[in-house]
């Protein structure tokens, strides 16, 4: 196959080097090898061992002292999910929708000690509300949380460059 000039052969090979480059993440966050050993983080508890984050009653005896990749993120407050809440039905059960974000949370939290949110604000618009959280994961659930509970109109936008995801979720 040719690897330069104007042939349908060199088009290819281009499209090809193209397409693995946009599909690379960015994630600042991520480690970019793993520990020799295990650690636990001074923020929150949570062990790294056997490649990966996960709850232990006892941190091993030898874990360094580091922090997590949530934490960080809190800490820096760089979001990698956003959920945007909005309309007339969030207006008269803003508690209970919210209660239902906090509960998913804390069952997605259980397994994957990253999944955690960073903070839950007033939108840019009137009547919005925002929750931010340590990952691309989380928002996505609740979204289909709430989706499943209370309908609505549910949008995800995935950044193809970076780590975010945005979910929009509405009922009017």
């Amino acid at each position: 196959m040719k690897t330069s000039g104007t042939g349908k052969a060199a088009r290819r090979h281009d499209e090809r080097k193209a397409h693995l480059i946009a599909e690379e993440r960015h994630d600042p966050y991520k480690a970019r090898g793993k520990p020799a050993g295990p650690c636990v983080c001074e923020g929150c508890g949570a062990v790294f061992a056997r490649g990966r984050w996960h709850w232990a009653d006892t941190p091993p005896a030898d874990a360094k002292r580091t922090t997590c990749p949530a934490c960080q993120r809190i800490a820096d407050d760089f979001p990698a999910g956003r959920v945007t809440l909005a309309g007339a039905f969030l207006a008269a059960h803003r508690d209970e929708i919210l209660a239902l974000a906090r509960n998913t949370e804390t069952q997605a939290r259980a397994e994957h000690p990253l999944q955690r949110i960073i903070a839950i604000a007033d939108g840019e618009a009137p009547g919005e509300t925002v929750v931010t959280t340590t990952d691309i994961h989380l928002p996505r659930r609740i979204g289909h949380a709430l989706v499943d509970a209370y309908k609505g109109d549910l949008r995800t936008h995935y950044d193809e460059e970076g780590y975010f995801a945005r979910i929009d979720w509405r009922r009017d």
